[in-house]
């Protein structure tokens, strides 16, 4: 049962996962709070990943990501601050957890990192990957969380 269930040790570390993930995504959202009246700011790092993306990063940058940006650069600290409040307060965790997985891994998908050795190296990579795939699987009825 445990960690599937909301109760043991299991779920309160989940629990204490999902609050130190909830201040690191409102962190990055604070840190993003100029995006919401400049997109040029994702505009240019979308620049820089053209440069050397390799075909699959090219295509999903000329067609999604680009002509996204001025909906993306508001969309995305408001959605990594929404995530992490919900997070912190253990509100959906799950869906969180799953909602924040598809947004990083679109992140790293578009700025070419996602395939390379240095991923598994990098503090961004495959702790921030496997800590939300954690909550994805697990993070359901957690201690100290708010319900419905």
């Amino acid at each position: 049962m445990g960690v599937l269930t909301g109760t043991g040790a299991g779920a309160g570390g989940l629990r204490a996962l999902s609050l130190v993930f909830g201040v690191f995504l409102v962190a990055m959202g604070v840190d993003k709070i100029g995006w919401l009246t400049d997109d040029g700011v994702l505009a240019g790092r979308f620049a820089e990943w053209l440069e050397t993306a390799p075909p699959a990063s090219r295509w999903y940058l000329l067609h999604l990501a680009i002509p996204g940006t001025p909906l993306f650069s508001r969309l995305v600290p408001i959605a990594e601050m929404a995530a992490g409040t919900a997070m912190i307060c253990g509100f959906r965790v799950r869906l969180t957890a799953i909602a924040t997985l598809v947004m990083v891994l679109n992140f790293h998908f578009a700025s070419d990192v996602l395939f390379h050795y240095s991923y598994l190296t990098n503090g961004y990579g495959l702790p921030v990957i496997g800590g939300l795939l954690a909550l994805a699987v697990g993070g359901v009825r957690l201690p100290l969380s708010v319900t419905k």
